[in-house]
């Protein structure tokens, strides 16, 4: 069964050419899904239309067996599938590193006591401990980065779509980044990426954004 489909979307940014024309997508359960393309091709619009942040000018979107048709609809499936931003700093906005781990079990209704056990074992987890109290303007780029992932693993999301994943890691980072990504329990995953090392490493299928359409 399908988790995601996306069906003849097109997109286009106002007064600007065609984005997506006509693009169809599908994540499946145990889906490894890189997409790769030049800059400027529409995959991250591509991310964002998924969790209906941005919405098509044409096509369905479909996630886990539902239409979206909605607010409501959608704000379900950002529950259920955390989306990495490219820039970090979009992510982390609270005082602190722990505040910014516990904000989403805290806004998917948990307790207060909850939520920090959470963001506790998250953190412990990625080996992030030692910077919970920092704040994210005192972080490298490299722990912002896996700080803002923190902030998404800590919703347990089932699907993860990472843009950009390893921009600003050094190679030791990216290798703790590929070990966190290869234990955690997803049930699928999109990865946008350049780095060809990385791609090779999550042995994922690739798909070339080009011309509006993605393609094998």
């Amino acid at each position: 069964m399908y988790l995601v489909q996306l069906k003849e979307i097109n997109f286009s940014y106002e007064n600007g050419p065609s984005v997506l024309d006509g693009l169809d997508f599908v994540l499946q359960d145990h889906d490894r899904i890189a997409i790769t393309g030049p800059n400027g091709t529409g995959k991250t619009t591509l991310f964002h239309i998924i969790l209906g942040l941005i919405r098509p000018s044409a096509g369905e979107i479909h996630a886990f067996g539902k239409k979206m048709e909605d607010d409501n609809d959608f704000s379900e499936c950002r529950s259920r599938a955390g989306l990495l931003f490219q820039d970090p700093d979009d992510q982390l906005f609270c005082p602190s590193v722990m505040e910014d781990v516990a904000f989403g079990p805290l806004n998917q209704g948990k307790s207060h006591n909850e939520a920090r056990e959470i963001a506790e074992k998250t953190l412990r987890s990625l080996g992030l401990w030692h910077i919970r109290d920092r704040a994210p303007y005192h972080l490298s780029g490299g722990e912002k980065r896996l700080a803002a992932l923190a902030t998404i693993l800590s919703m347990q999301p089932e699907i993860l779509l990472l843009d950009e994943p390893t921009a600003g890691l050094a190679p030791e980072a990216s290798e703790k980044l590929l070990a966190i990504l290869d234990t955690y329990p997803a049930r699928a995953l999109v990865a946008i990426s350049h780095d060809r090392l990385f791609l090779d490493a999550l042995s994922a299928k690739r798909l070339v954004l080009k011309d509006g359409r993605l393609h094998s």
